[in-house]
């Protein structure tokens, strides 16, 4: 399997019940609808914002975006970064019926 289906294929990760949700889609995709219990971060800040919400790098974490393509680089980064718990959990809506969450507006 190649790059591309790693990242955006295959099996999907188990979600750990405890994590912090962060949805790395801008503030106007955000407002359109995020999963219930969210925090924002969005991509371009998360380096700066990260210690704020999940200051534990032993915390899981599941980001999420639209399609899953920037939550997979937001995987990437927050591993580099030190974070080893770390789940992309890929587009709002699939993750949200793979949760079993609502969306809220």
């Amino acid at each position: 399997m190649g790059i591309f289906g790693k990242l955006f294929g295959g099996a999907p990760e188990a979600l750990p019940e405890n994590a912090t949700l962060i949805d790395v889609r801008s503030p106007a995709e955000f407002a359109t609808g995020h999963l219930k219990d969210a925090v924002l971060l969005p991509l371009p800040t998360l380096a700066q914002g990260i210690a704020s919400v999940a200051p534990d790098k032993e915390q899981p974490v599941i980001v999420y975006c639209q399609s899953g393509a920037r939550s997979a680089m937001a995987q990437m980064q927050l591993r580099a970064m030190g974070y080893r718990h770390v789940v992309n959990g890929g587009g709002v809506h699939a993750l949200a019926q793979r949760m079993q969450r609502d969306i809220v507006r």
